[in-house]
């Protein structure tokens, strides 16, 4: 079933240039939009939006270090490596449970939906489009999809659960760079 529905949602690839180029555009790059969706928060939003910046940060993380735990105990081989698929970029083969990228995006969007929803619910969407994307272009099958929004839900629960150990770390953090930019700003506007 895991193959079948790979090939339901991969077949759609190949008949339109301009999905496949917003597939790949989705798939490579939301690593970069993630990053400099937080770099904003973390630049233009208050304390508790630089809060949940580390938070999301450090439960993505957590969620890749989970997925790196879960291949040293199993290994589910790429769609390509174990069926003819015509992928649409190439990509190592190394194990395709659950998808790093899937697990990386979710973890952020889900730790930063616990306190802010409205720009969490953009980022979970996005962060399901990005799974999606994985799928779209042959490089994991939908169940490592899901096994991914699994890791990401838990190693948010897990942050979660531990946020009062980790909120005096992340207000250390956020006092370190706010005196570091008072000085920067003073030395400037002399």
């Amino acid at each position: 079933m895991n193959y079948e529905l790979f090939n339901a949602i991969h077949n759609l690839s190949h008949h339109s240039n301009i999905l496949d180029s917003f597939m790949i555009f989705i798939t490579e790059k939301a690593i970069y939009l993630y990053a400099l969706a937080l770099l904003a928060i973390w630049l233009f939003g208050g304390h508790s939006y630089k809060k949940s910046v580390l938070q999301a940060g450090f439960t993505g993380i957590l969620g890749l270090a989970a997925n790196y735990l879960i291949t040293l105990i199993y290994f589910e081989p790429r769609p390509f490596i174990a069926h003819h698929v015509n992928v649409l970029i190439h990509h190592a083969a190394d194990a395709s449970f659950p998808s790093d990228h899937t697990t990386g995006a979710l973890a952020i969007s889900i730790a930063f939906w616990l306190f802010h929803r409205k720009i969490g619910s953009f980022m979970i969407a996005f962060g399901l489009l990005t799974g999606f994307s994985r799928i779209w272009v042959g490089h994991h099958y939908p169940v490592d999809v899901l096994g991914s929004i699994l890791v990401a839900v838990l190693a948010s629960l897990i942050v979660l659960r531990f946020s009062k150990y980790l909120n005096p770390l992340f207000t250390w953090i956020i006092s370190l760079y706010d005196s570091i930019m008072h000085r920067f700003k003073k030395a400037i506007f002399r």
